[in-house]
C-alpha cells in the first residue's frame, strides 16, 4: 500500500478555537506585567480604567476601589 500524500483536511473548515476572550484589560495587565494585587496601586492602569471604563470591560470590584462608575452602571 502507497503512502498517501497531501493534507487530508484540505477544504475542511477550521475548527474553531474554544476558550475564554482575552480582554482589553488583560492585554493591558499582561503588558505592564502586573499581578491581581498589584492593580489598585498601579497609576498606569488607573489612568487606562479612568478612560476606558465606559466601554471596555473592568472587573467591578477594582471600579469600586477606586470610587470609580462606568456609565452603565449608573
Amino acid at each position: 500500500m502507497s503512502k498517501r500524500r497531501g493534507n487530508p483536511n484540505w477544504g475542511k473548515p477550521e475548527p474553531k478555537m474554544l476558550g475564554v476572550p482575552v480582554t482589553s484589560f488583560d492585554e493591558l495587565v499582561k503588558s505592564l506585567g502586573l499581578l491581581p494585587v498589584e492593580y489598585v496601586n498601579s497609576g498606569p492602569l488607573r489612568e487606562w480604567v479612568a478612560k476606558n471604563k465606559d466601554h471596555k470591560y473592568v472587573p467591578p470590584n477594582l471600579l469600586e476601589a477606586w470610587g470609580l462608575k462606568a456609565r452603565s452602571e449608573v
